[in-house]
């Protein structure tokens, strides 16, 4: 077994803990969830996966070590949606109104409300673009250090997003909201009230339905993802820029542009209180203090074991 762990990276370690955890949970609420043993086997095959993986990068070549690196990606949307059972049987009640509450004794309004006074078309039209390049800033960041062969940066990016999403999931149990778009506004009205150009339909649609309420949904509030606090995106985001500064990449220019839109567009388009922002940078600080201690750590433990098995 030992052998085998001073094959992980600390994201491999970090999402094979992560992933057992997740399969505990599953058993645990086995008697709530009724396709349980679905997702313990998919996590048991995950965990696996890794082991296999990083066994696999260490003997062998460039292609291999290429998809170590990346996996990782493909993790994310596979633990976002265990997420999706395991939050509302372990906390049932929502606390939109107690962020409601925050944002209007902070801001003395709706923030949401507020700013669609200045909505415009094609002010949605580019939030709306901004908004769904969540999930390639990371990427952008991860091949700019890649392709410069800048190694322990671009681990680096991979192991501080993921570990930022997975702390988000705390945040979604402890505090389970749907946000605006259904509590200070009409959701099946949300093309005509906050209407874009060519695409925005179409990848507002595509968020929903990765949130689980496609289009046609019946009672699509009862039926969306609690993922509301923190704001994930504002806080993979600014792991993203603050890396991307820390570590001088090319395209740090370039993501902080469309980092800032972003995380704007998360309050325009209704997907966000402001507390959840606040709520996100606090994390993103939390991921970033966690992620240094966990590397270090990690990595004198595969340093200090690597020598006594020389």
């Amino acid at each position: 077994m030992k052998r085998f762990l001073l094959h992980y990276n600390t994201a491999d370690f970090t999402n094979s803990v992560f992933f057992t955890v997740l399969a505990v949970t599953m058993v645990i609420l086995s008697g709530e969830i009724e396709l349980w043993w679905v997702f313990v086997l998919t996590d048991i095959v995950a965990v696996g996966a890794i082991a296999f993986l990083a066994r696999i990068a260490a003997t062998r070549g460039h292609i291999w070590n290429l998809f170590h690196g990346f996996y990782l990606m493909l993790y994310i949307p596979l633990a976002f949606k265990q997420m999706y059972y395991i939050v509302p049987t372990i906390h049932p009640v929502d606390f939109d109104a107690a962020l409601i509450s925050i944002d209007r004794l902070l801001f003395g309004t709706d923030v949401t409300v507020w700013m669609g006074n200045w909505s415009h078309p094609l002010l949605t039209e580019i939030l709306q673009l901004a908004y769904a390049s969540y999930y390639f800033l990371p990427l952008i960041l991860a091949v700019d250090f890649y392709r410069k062969k800048r190694i322990k940066a671009f681990k680096t990016v991979f192991l501080f997003v993921i570990l930022g999403f997975y702390l988000s999931y705390l945040g979604y149990v402890s505090v389970p909201a749907i946000g605006p778009r259904f509590t200070l506004h009409e959701f099946d009205q949300t093309g005509e009230n906050l209407p874009g150009l060519l695409l925005t339909d179409f990848l507002r649609d595509y968020t929903n339905t990765g949130e689980s309420i496609p289009p046609g949904t019946l009672h699509p509030a009862a039926k969306v993802q609690r993922d509301v606090f923190p704001s994930g995106h504002t806080q993979v985001t600014l792991i993203v820029i603050l890396l991307a500064f820390r570590y001088r990449a090319r395209t740090r220019w370039l993501l902080l542009l469309i980092g800032s839109l972003l995380i704007i567009a998360t309050v325009y388009l209704r997907y966000h209180y402001v507390i959840d922002l606040i709520g996100g940078a606090l994390f993103a600080w939390l991921t970033m203090y966690a992620g240094e201690l966990l590397d270090r750590g990690w990595t004198r433990w595969r340093e200090r074991h690597s020598l006594h098995t020389v």
